[in-house]
């Protein structure tokens, strides 16, 4: 009986210890090995544009201009031809790359990431997906034999490749606001400050519009004055419709009721956290009531009591008034790296107003009647870029 017993326990020792063993666990699937990379054109269709949109979105390196909406924009209101590359892998966008193309027997050929905005050029989250975007780039540049390439970059993408060439013309200005107004009033220096506070005193006050027609007055007035051709009123259409919310048309006035006066218009775009005051404009009337003075730190004002966090005051050539404007709020000037790849061209292009050929043409401008301004305008500037 006792030898019985012993069996017994050895059994159930035997098991114990058997169960205080870990299972082996199964063997492992091995990795899925990742997908090639393919660049194609973007689609049509709402999901795809949503999928670049929600890219655009996250990656660090993009901005609101590479967002898919002005691809219908610069095709609608311009007419122009233009390509919206994304390199994908397994159904997951890595990349993205807006260009259009410019072809004008004035203003030369090109192939820009992305005329009429200040910033550009690839956004990626990997190297490869940054090489095949450039590659289909040049690729459609030669094919298109266009006089040159060019990346409005935020940031350096080829700095240590000599095939792309730069030139120091334009710089942006960006700068932290809070949400207290008088730390924001406190920041800009004191002759500033002491034009918004004009403003303030002669009782100016900003509106949001749904529309763009009073916006576009003050804008038309204020370029016209300085020799600019004006964009047609149907883009500043197109970018409230496709940006909704994120696209504001905001006005200046003085005054009540009958005695309300147009003083100034901004449109501005909103991305991530940053407001970009894009397009502005005074009446007459602004420079004797501190008008746009007033205007930028209305707009200041309302985003940072929506939360934004950057005031993105735009590109600027050097040597212009708008870059000693920027100056005197207490913006400090950031070089804007762009970059351009020769094509059929042997020379950088030199198309902007700062350039003494066209210093005839904008004093000659600068006298034609508003009215036929409005009407040739258009017809010229969509050639700018």
């Amino acid at each position: 009986m006792s030898a019985i017993i012993e069996q017994a326990m050895q059994r159930a020792q035997a098991g114990v210890a058997a169960a205080a063993e870990p299972a082996t666990p199964p063997l492992a699937e091995p990795a899925a090995q990742p997908g090639p990379l393919s660049v194609r054109l973007l689609g049509a269709e709402s999901a795809d544009r949503a999928r670049w949109d929600a890219f655009v979105q996250a990656c660090p390196e993009a901005t609101f201009f590479h967002r898919a909406g002005w691809q219908r924009v610069i095709e609608e209101a311009f007419g122009h031809r233009t390509w919206f590359f994304l390199a994908e892998r397994d159904g997951h966008i890595e990349g993205v790359l807006p260009l259009a193309q410019i072809k004008s027997r004035l203003f030369g050929h090109a192939l820009i990431a992305l005329p009429f905005c200040v910033y550009g050029g690839v956004a990626a989250h990997t190297g490869e997906a940054r090489a095949a975007l450039d590659a289909e780039a040049l690729r459609l540049a030669g094919s298109l034999n266009v006089g040159h390439l060019e990346y409005r970059n935020y940031t350096p993408a080829h700095p240590d490749d000599a095939a792309w060439l730069g030139k120091d013309l334009y710089v942006t200005f960006r700068k932290e606001i809070s949400g207290d107004d008088e730390a924001n009033m406190n920041a800009i220096p004191r002759k500033q400050r002491a034009m918004v506070r004009k403003g303030i005193k002669l009782g100016l006050t900003g509106e949001v519009d749904q529309d763009v027609e009073r916006f576009f007055t003050a804008y038309a007035n204020s370029v016209h004055r300085l020799g600019t051709p004006v964009f047609s009123k149907k883009y500043f259409r197109l970018l409230k419709e496709e940006f909704g919310d994120d696209c504001e048309v905001r006005v200046i006035v003085q005054g009540e009721g009958s005695d309300k006066r147009l003083v100034a218009g901004v449109l501005s775009f909103f991305f991530r956290d940053e407001v970009l005051p894009y397009y502005g404009g005074g009446m007459p009337l602004a420079r004797d009531v501190a008008g746009n003075d007033f205007m930028y730190w209305n707009l200041m004002q309302a985003s940072a009591a929506k939360g934004y966090r950057i005031f993105d005051f735009g590109r600027s050539k050097r040597g212009t008034g708008a870059f000693d404007f920027k100056k005197n709020w207490g913006f400090v000037a950031q070089p804007l790296p762009y970059e351009y790849r020769l094509v059929a061209s042997h020379d950088l292009p030199d198309v902007n107003p700062l350039n003494p050929k066209y210093q005839l043409f904008i004093k000659l401008w600068q006298k034609l009647p508003l009215p036929l301004a409005n009407v040739l305008g258009p017809h010229i500037v969509k050639d700018l870029g």
